[in-house]
């Protein structure tokens, strides 16, 4: 495993601040969080006229970007969606697909858009960077939201069928959410491996995080009879079952029924 990078502190002004990412990427790798978004979010979206909505990190290709565009638009047509990335080659590439309401630009973490942005996503960015510039990462970017804006964190594998991700105001983390593809998965803390960067290393007897990990997979043991009539219905009986227990599952059989699980953040951070 490559050794954890520290968060660049170019001084140029105007430079992007951050660190070049692999670039991996693939089509519907972020299907999951645009559901969430337009979903979870979709009166946020459709509450303001002509916002901005960023995708911070890319990749090589802008394929998931042109995703998130045709997402966002489908329920606001006046949005407006620009790809940030801090390596100038894939923004020439991606310009290629610019078209009205879809931009891109050289672009890093200080969110240097013209436009405050009310969402702003940023999915596989922090994973080459220490626990402990994820909090400074996480102002920098919530501090250039506009008013109400929402900032989405988060990680998946590289086909998006495991996710996670945090959901951050101005005034910080809000809720972690875990979406899963039924059936790529033997227990939902297989997502263990998929959790943002202020999360993976906390993932140890005694954290937080771990305590809801095992509630997880002890709900989904004994909910394994109701897996006779479909793994959907078996992830709907954990979550109420973690609900039943005190946990403060956000959401309800709407989300659940789709492979996802949002939880406050208070229940989940780090110590």
């Amino acid at each position: 495993m490559r050794k954890a990078e520290r968060l660049s502190k170019d001084t140029h002004v105007g430079a992007p601040v951050g660190n070049v990412t692999r670039g991996t990427t693939h089509p519907h790798r972020m299907r999951r969080v645009d559901r969430w978004l337009t979903g979870t979010h979709g009166a946020l979206l459709r509450g303001v006229p002509s916002p901005l909505a960023v995708d911070l990190g890319f990749g090589a290709s802008p394929v998931t970007t042109l995703e998130m565009f045709e997402a966002i638009r489908a329920i606001n047509p006046t949005a407006h969606v620009t790809g940030l990335e801090i390596e100038k080659d894939r923004v020439l590439l991606a310009q290629q697909s610019a078209r009205e309401g879809l931009d891109f630009a050289v672009g890093g973490f200080e969110l240097g858009t013209s436009q405050r942005p009310l969402v702003v996503r940023a999915f596989n960015v922090l994973r080459q960077y220490q626990e402990d510039d994820v909090a400074a990462i996480w102002t920098r970017m919530t501090s250039r939201l506009a008013p109400g804006g929402l900032l989405i964190e988060g990680t998946c594998n590289e086909i998006g069928r495991v996710a996670t991700w945090v959901a951050l105001r101005e005034g910080g983390p809000e809720s972690l959410t875990i979406a899963m593809r039924f059936g790529s998965f033997e227990l939902p803390s297989d997502a263990a491996e998929r959790l943002p960067k202020a999360l993976i290393h906390r993932n140890v007897p005694g954290e937080r995080i771990h305590d809801f990990l095992k509630s997880c997979d002890d709900a989904w043991l004994v909910a394994a009879p109701v897996g006779a009539f479909g793994t959907r219905q078996r992830w709907i009986r954990m979550c109420e079952s973690l609900k039943n227990q005190g946990w403060p599952i956000i959401g309800g059989v709407t989300r659940w029924r789709l492979g996802e699980l949002t939880v406050a953040w208070d229940a989940v951070r780090a110590d």
